[in-house]
């Protein structure tokens, strides 16, 4: 019972040390160009036969590919990029949580609609100064100015 109990210890440090080195979950979005069923086929199939993928969504609309799975990104826009088509990571980030969607470079009219580009230019930073001097005279704002 000793020796078996033993053995049993050697065996479960084993698939430990297994488990800590599998790579996280994770979503990967993709911006691909595709024209027709064929491209939106061939790139789902190359994707969906990786390991660890879990989940392939392919909107061809949208010129987009989300993978979701124990895969590393950079394999995954690797093997996309091995069927022949143009890849890159997803640059857009939704409308509405941008603060300023006309900046310069974030506007971009190849964008899918309701997305803008993910520029540092369109998020606000924290300690603006247009967003202290509205609260100044803010309801909401007990020391505020009174001008009436």
């Amino acid at each position: 019972m000793g020796a078996l109990h033993y053995l049993s210890n050697f065996c479960t440090v084993t698939s430990t040390s297994i488990r800590s080195r599998r790579k996280p979950m994770q979503t990967v979005e993709i911006k691909v160009k595709m024209d027709c069923d064929g491209c939106e086929r061939r790139v789902k199939n190359a994707v969906k036969h990786m390991k660890g993928v879990k989940t392939v969504e392919v909107n061809r609309k949208q010129s987009r590919v989300i993978v979701s799975g124990y895969v590393e990104p950079n394999q995954v826009l690797k093997r996309i990029k091995s069927t022949g088509k143009r890849a890159e990571f997803w640059p857009y980030i939704p409308y509405n949580l941008v603060s300023y969607p006309y900046v310069n470079q974030a506007y971009d009219k190849r964008a899918p609609a309701g997305f803008v580009k993910n520029v540092v230019q369109a998020v606000s930073a924290p300690n603006a100064t247009d967003e202290r001097i509205t609260y100044m005279f803010s309801d909401d704002n007990p020391n505020a100015c009174s001008i009436m």
